[in-house]
């Protein structure tokens, strides 16, 4: 049986040591840690992994943690990350701005890695619970994409809008269970993560409408070629939460109550760009 899997964690740490330490720590407690040691490789991998949280040290070798912080809040894709400050510092001046800033947490090292996971634990769950992120893709959830919509509507334009649908995901679902189905969300959200990062624009936008449902904002002009890259990318990785009969046969045997066998593909992704995002402003 696979570990529990907490969620993404990026530490942005400048002491090689303490860096590692953490990183140890988070990953045995079932987290997928990434790790930067100046504000500029930071802010890069936070586009690049879309952590569900971010463990911070104020002061780094080239941008001060504050504008590091700033300049996450500039983008689109990490605007919603929480993020947690590590400092040395101890003055009350140095917190407030912090927390002034909209930063979800403040810890002064040294500190007990217990309490620090017990934060982070809650940082996340918070952010889950005030429904700004979905907990099994980390992604920002469908109330956070209406918001972001909205904000487009008014402020800009040139933007399109696709929506990608995991397909034959609830059969799947009935044959291998939710464990299996979380797994499958979290390596949906990767893919999406890293293809928009390696194709689409700085200021392309990734939300998980529910379920099987995720939303995509991009300014890229060629959508269709975006959607075929995405799909190719997840559909190549998809075989691997199948066993090795269902990859041979291509598909999955799903029996209902009265007896009765069919055969299910196995899932695909499929995005195509649509008119989803005027039903969602006219759903709130």
């Amino acid at each position: 049986m696979s570990k529990k899997h907490e969620g993404r964690l990026l530490i942005i740490e400048d002491d090689d040591e303490l860096n590692t330490m953490l990183s140890t720590y988070f990953q045995m407690q079932g987290y997928e840690v990434y790790n930067a040691f100046t504000g500029r490789d930071g802010v890069q991998l936070a586009r690049q992994k879309l952590p569900n949280l971010i463990l911070l040290d104020v002061m780094l070798p080239d941008l001060d943690g504050f504008d590091v912080y700033r300049a996450l809040r500039g983008i689109n894709r990490t605007r919603y990350i929480p993020v947690t400050f590590l400092t040395q510092r101890d003055g009350r001046s140095d917190k407030v701005a912090g927390l002034q800033l909209g930063a979800d947490d403040y810890i002064t090292k040294p500190f007990d890695l217990e309490e620090l996971r017990l934060r982070v634990r809650r940082s996340i769950k918070r952010a889950v619970r005030d429904l700004m992120l979905d907990p099994r893709t980390g992604l920002p959830s469908r109330p956070v994409v209406v918001e972001r919509l909205k904000e487009l509507n008014t402020k800009q334009t040139g933007y399109r809008f696709l929506s990608g649908r995991i397909e034959n995901l609830s059969c799947y679902r009935e044959i291998h269970g939710f464990v299996a189905t979380d797994e499958v969300m979290g390596f949906a959200a990767r893919t999406l993560i890293e293809g928009i990062e390696r194709h689409g624009t700085d200021d392309d936008f990734i939300g998980h409408l529910g379920d099987a449902q995720f939303a995509i904002v991009t300014y890229l002009k060629d959508v269709g070629l975006l959607a075929a890259t995405l799909e190719a990318q997840f559909n190549d990785g998809i075989t691997m939460f199948y066993n090795f009969i269902e990859r041979e046969q291509g598909y999955i045997s799903i029996e209902d109550d009265d007896g009765n066998v069919r055969q299910v593909p196995l899932m695909h992704l499929h995005v195509e760009q649509t008119d989803l995002s005027t039903e969602l402003l006219q759903s709130t």
